[in-house]
């Protein structure tokens, strides 16, 4: 029979294994979710942008830096660049595919974001920050195309 301190360390060690299993995972989903999301409410059809997304980028979204506000430099083709990774990097996510890569880019967005939407940091930003610098540091995980990729490159090397 097993000791109450010996039972309680099983259960721990298992518990945190599971969840080492699980919390990329999750932590990739739930940092995908609003920045796919609002990718999907830029475009009209394929490779079309939105009026209003065409609008916002030219005529609403300003950089506050330093007390002033800046528009976009070319407007239009940031717009398209935003509308696309709104949309790739969070399938990239979601798959764990590039994923540290993928949190990389969507932590500068956050920060631009920030720039554009200061009074977001405690509510949306933050959050998002903390779960793609998470993300950059615990990796995509076990359950991740980056995984596959690994064990099958790791596997060709050891065969060599």
């Amino acid at each position: 029979m097993m000791s109450a301190p010996n039972l309680i360390r099983t259960l721990t060690a298992w518990l945190s294994s599971v969840a080492m299993a699980v919390a990329p995972l999750f932590l990739r989903a739930a940092l995908a979710v609003p920045f796919f999301r609002s990718g999907l409410t830029r475009w009209d059809g394929f490779l079309q942008l939105s009026d209003s997304t065409i609008y916002l980028f030219e005529e609403e979204f300003k950089l506050h830096i330093f007390g002033a506000e800046y528009g976009f430099p070319m407007p239009d083709a940031v717009a398209y660049l935003v509308a696309t990774a709104e949309i790739t990097l969070p399938v990239l996510l979601v798959l764990g595919l590039a994923t540290r890569f993928a949190a990389l880019a969507m932590l500068v967005m956050t920060g631009i974001i920030q720039l554009v939407v200061p009074d977001g940091w405690a509510n949306f930003h933050l959050p998002w920050a903390a779960m793609a610098i998470s993300i950059i540091a615990l990796g995509a995980g076990p359950i991740s195309v980056d995984r596959l990729v690994a064990r099958r490159f790791a596997s060709e090397a050891y065969r060599q």
